[in-house]
Order: structure tokens, then C-alpha cells, then sequence
């Protein structure tokens, strides 16, 4: 289990920071070879469900193959895995108070929780990322290594998600 911190002084106002970093869809595009999809109930609030898919093929709902497929060429299935993530504490920011979301990540492959807080600053904001990844299979050993992967990848997100045009 790894626990990393990631945080970002911008010049948006923290209300715009926080749709920004909770645009779950949006972190899709900032992450190489994951969708986002059953953000469910929309718009988020606690006991909101969404599932990032990491990896290639359909999800875990689909049925995978492995052969060849109708024209031929070769089928590989599905490579990858589900990272379902339920919102546990929803407080947008408000009136100058700070904003937090806590996720809580229930997949078979990763789990541990995150926490995005996002901290009015004169006219711009703070937006901190914490976040604990308990990854199967890979021993503590490698938490260092973990954590610093985590580290590079969450963090050009969060800098696509705050920097992508309004």
C-alpha cells in the first residue's frame, strides 16, 4: 500500500477547480488507455458509482474472447481491469470554505481511497490530491516505485484537467 500527495496552485476560482477535478469522464482524457463510464447517479453526490477502465478490450460486464474473430484477425480479449470508485464525502466549495471529495476505490486490482480538496486562495485556488493505491500482487517492496509512478500519472492528469479550456 502507497500513499502519495500531489498539489496544485492555479489561478481559476475554486468553484471552477472543483468541476474541473470532479468532471470524472474528463479524467479519462487525461490518462492513456482508461475510460470512465456508469458515473451513476449523475450529478455526483455521496453513493455516486463510476468505473475507470484501465487496459484494452470491454469491461468486466462484457464477455472476452480470446481466437479469432469474424474477419480473421487475431483476437487478444481483454486486457486490463475495472477500478470501480464510489463517492463517499461530497462537500463542494462554498462562500470561501474549502471543497472535498473522498472516493473509495472497491476493485479487485486496486483499491484504497482518494481524496481531492480544493482550498480557495485570493481570486485562485489550491487543489490537493491525496490519495492511498493498494495494488494486488504487488509486494510493499515496490510501494516507493509505486508511488512515484502514481505521483507522474495523477499528476499530468490533474494538470490536463486544470489546464484544458473552459
Amino acid at each position: 500500500m502507497t500513499v502519495f500527495r500531489i498539489s496544485r496552485a492555479v489561478t481559476l476560482a475554486a468553484d471552477e477547480a472543483w468541476l474541473r477535478v470532479t468532471d470524472w469522464r474528463a479524467h479519462a482524457a487525461q490518462v492513456p488507455l482508461t475510460t470512465v463510464s456508469s458515473v451513476k447517479p449523475s450529478p455526483t453526490r455521496v453513493g455516486t458509482v463510476f468505473v475507470a477502465r484501465s487496459g484494452i478490450g470491454r469491461s468486466g460486464t462484457g464477455r472476452s474472447r480470446i481466437g479469432r474473430s469474424r474477419l480473421g484477425r487475431p483476437e487478444l480479449g481483454r486486457f486490463g481491469f475495472d477500478d470501480p470508485m464510489e463517492v463517499v464525502h461530497w462537500q463542494p466549495p462554498d462562500r470561501g470554505a474549502p471543497g472535498l471529495c473522498r472516493l473509495e476505490k472497491r476493485g479487485r486490482v486496486i483499491t484504497g481511497w482518494a481524496e481531492i480538496e480544493v482550498l480557495p486562495e485570493g481570486p485562485g485556488a489550491v487543489v490537493v490530491w491525496v490519495e492511498e493505491l493498494h495494488i494486488r500482487l504487488v509486494p510493499p517492496l515496490l510501494d516507493p516505485l509505486v508511488a512515484r509512478v502514481a505521483r507522474l500519472v495523477f499528476g499530468r492528469a490533474l494538470d490536463g484537467l486544470l489546464n484544458r479550456p473552459s
